[in-house]
Order: C-alpha cells, then sequence, then structure tokens
C-alpha cells in the first residue's frame, strides 16, 4: 500500500513541474510582444526620406523611423536599432498566428528608433 501512495506522489509530483521545464525551452525565444526591441541587420533606405528598412539575416525585416536618431549615415552598414515596437501587443499576436501557419515565416514589424550602434561598415552579401 505505502509503494501505491507513492509512486501516486511521485507521479503527481512530475506532472507538477513538468510545466516548468516546458516553459524553459521557450526561454530563448524572442518575446514577439515587447515594448522595446533591439535587432540587428542591414540598414537600407525606406520610401520616404524618414524611412527606412532593416532586414536580419534570418530574413525578418523592419520598417524604421526616426525623429531623434540620425539613421541615414548609417544606410548600407550592419547595425543594431533599439526602439519602440508599434502597436506591440498586436505585433505579437500578428506574429504568432504567422508562425502557428507557417513556422518559416519571417517576422516584420515597424520601430521607433531610440538608438542605434554600427556593427559592420559593410552589410553581409
Amino acid at each position: 500500500m505505502t509503494t501505491k501512495l507513492a509512486f501516486s506522489l511521485l507521479t503527481v509530483s512530475c506532472l507538477a513541474i513538468a510545466p516548468a521545464f516546458a516553459q524553459s525551452g521557450n526561454a530563448q525565444e524572442e518575446d514577439k510582444s515587447a515594448k522595446t526591441r533591439s535587432v540587428t541587420g542591414c540598414l537600407s533606405a525606406g520610401d520616404s526620406a524618414n524611412e527606412f528598412k532593416l532586414t536580419q539575416d534570418d530574413g525578418s525585416s523592419w520598417d524604421i523611423q526616426s525623429k531623434g536618431v540620425k539613421l541615414s549615415p548609417h544606410v548600407g552598414h550592419t547595425v543594431t536599432v533599439t526602439g519602440k515596437v508599434w502597436h506591440p501587443d498586436m505585433h505579437g499576436a500578428k506574429e504568432k498566428t504567422k508562425a502557428a501557419v507557417d513556422p518559416n515565416a519571417k517576422e516584420h514589424g515597424h520601430l521607433d528608433a531610440t538608438s542605434v550602434s554600427m556593427v559592420s561598415e559593410s552589410c553581409k552579401k
């Protein structure tokens, strides 16, 4: 009888801690609903004077604007841009839906840059 009780207790304990291990595997994933993000990639000119596009190595892209950060001197450079995501909750929901439909879907977002730092004077080809 005590063996059955011990086995039952062990089983319940394992089931109780299993979600913690499952979540730790997802801790490496980036929070797609974050209000601020830092993204690294190749900066190019956008469709208008104060718009830029940053393309990451994985094919993800960001439309970037800024009133206070001078981005134009960095066109053609690999940079890290930090900024505020436009509508972060909606962005996160959109990206989760895309990932559910196509696990290979590339992220696309809009960012108001608050800082920029150059990684390289050129972009990878």
